[in-house]
């Protein structure tokens, strides 16, 4: 069996998109399914494009996520690159002599061909075609010119690119995702190759690199399915096995169209500014368009490796769901041992660390869905705001029965012993059994005590606050809350 070795190529043109994530996880299931490897190439032939630091930017979203690849460019921890794995260089722009190599030789096999065609004949090419509604394609030109005449004017120093020579027929595959795909090459341009500038398009580079670095499957965005046929000419010019294609659909807004910034965050990097968990961003993007289960949600990534199925990816757009992600975050940060809540909710918070917060954190992680709420949620235990003293009053009481509830409730928090103001479960049983005692309802006692306690219509429950507060700070609210109510 040929080992499986998938690649995710991303252009440093900027930072790295949710989509390019979602197709990475989908490359490093695979990989790792089946005891393979996945490797990062960066595809920067497109010079113009590039954007300074998108690589760091990439390499350090990776290793966010914490999805290790086997080959490629490895960022250091003093910011510098080394790369790993026997196929590089993993960076394009350093493999200029062997796409050179390669587009020589199909030239000389007649299987390509250099052109000379300026940029306004070609717009102009373009336009008439449109005109008459044809496929805006390259009308083949320079194809008539003979090999020594193109080599005249190499040599002279004309501009030049190379185009690959599309045969009469049809180019039929089986898409991994998508099924069988048939593209008639009356429809196939005679593509660029190698630009003037001496750098190749995506079409050779990618075939070139693919089959030089051993990749068995190629995953990418369904926009590149219409490439699909010029990259199996490729293949058959040069008389190499293709790789298995897969096209995944696209990441859909809550519109329904495509994602773009206006209806969601496109770069990685947004949804860990916004508080999202790595380990729930990778559940959740990895199971957009594919889930191993229909009555479960929450997959760790071992389970995502095991039951990943590209015969099982929905060919439809998948549709990102911001609810579903913070239903899903939620469900990690309840999940996380409190201290490494506090570990991450750090950076976040605008108030100082103190014992108050890390007890609050512990307490509101049931409350919000990501880290930037934190700092909202524990602000109240912080500072008492203003709060309206109807408030305090239980719906089936009145101002009288809340004096009088919060003045009990002064004495026995009063008498509270430390091994008691220590634990949520001891604060609850001797408030609870004060109630039973008294014969009272919860709602005229605990009612009043949670809201002088958090200034609050909506908040943890009377004992969770008392916890994090603590006595001393429990007592002075609950004597501002009476003198409230008595004024």
């Amino acid at each position: 069996m040929t080992a499986v070795r998938t690649r995710i190529a991303p252009s440093p043109t900027g930072k790295m998109h949710i989509g390019t994530l979602r197709t990475a996880l989908f490359d490093y299931f695979l990989s790792k399914q089946n005891n393979g490897q996945f490797i990062i190439r960066i595809e920067d032939t497109d010079q113009e494009r590039l954007v300074p630091g998108a690589v760091e930017n990439l390499l350090e979203m990776f290793h966010s996520v914490h999805i290790p690849h086997d080959e490629g460019p490895f960022l250091q921890p003093d910011g510098s690159m080394i790369e790993k794995g026997g196929y590089g260089p993993y960076v394009q722009s350093q493999r200029l002599d062997l796409y050179n190599k390669y587009a020589n030789e199909l030239v000389e096999k007649g299987c390509a061909y250099p052109c000379f065609c300026s940029t306004e004949r070609l717009d102009e090419m373009r336009k008439a075609q449109i005109a008459v509604k044809q496929t805006t394609k390259y009308d083949r030109k320079c194809l008539s010119l003979t090999a020594e005449e193109a080599r005249e004017r190499i040599e002279a120093g004309e501009s030049h690119v190379i185009r690959i020579k599309v045969p009469e027929g049809k180019t039929e595959f089986d898409d991994a995702i998508r099924g069988h795909v048939v593209f008639d090459h009356r429809e196939v341009d005679d593509c660029i190759i190698m630009k003037s500038d001496g750098f190749p398009t995506y079409y050779l580079a990618c075939v070139v690199d693919d089959y030089l670095m051993k990749i068995s499957h190629v995953l990418r965005g369904e926009e590149w399915i219409s490439s699909t046929p010029k990259s199996l000419i490729l293949c058959a010019m040069f008389e190499w096995e293709a790789p298995i294609f897969a096209h995944v659909p696209l990441l859909l807004g809550p519109d329904k169209k495509k994602l773009s910034k206006r209806t969601g965050d496109t770069a990685v990097e947004e949804y860990f500014v916004h508080g999202y968990l790595a380990e729930a961003l990778i559940n959740f993007v990895g199971t957009l368009g594919f889930n191993p289960s229909a009555d479960r949600e929450i997959f760790t990534i071992d389970e995502l490796i095991q039951s990943f199925d590209l015969s099982k990816v929905n060919s439809g757009g998948a549709i990102l769901n911001m609810e579903k992600l913070d239903w899903m975050n939620k469900q990690y940060l309840m999940s996380l041992q409190v201290e490494d809540i506090i570990r991450r909710v750090k950076p976040f918070l605008k108030v100082p660390m103190n014992d108050v917060v890390e007890r609050a954190v512990g307490i509101e992680r049931s409350r919000v869905a990501r880290l930037t709420e934190f700092d909202d949620a524990v602000k109240p235990y912080l500072f008492l705001a203003e709060y309206d003293p109807k408030i305090l009053v239980w719906k089936k009481a009145d101002v009288a029965d809340a004096i009088a509830q919060l003045t009990r409730m002064e004495l026995l928090v009063a008498a509270l012993s430390e091994e008691s103001c220590a634990s949520i479960a001891l604060l609850e049983a001797a408030i609870k059994e004060y109630i039973t005692r008294e014969g009272l309802q919860n709602g005229n006692v605990l009612w009043p005590l949670r809201v002088a306690l958090s200034g609050q219509e909506k908040s943890a429950t009377p004992f969770e606050t008392l916890w994090v507060l603590g006595k001393e700070e429990s007592l002075r609210r609950i004597q501002v809350a009476i003198a409230l109510l008595k004024t």
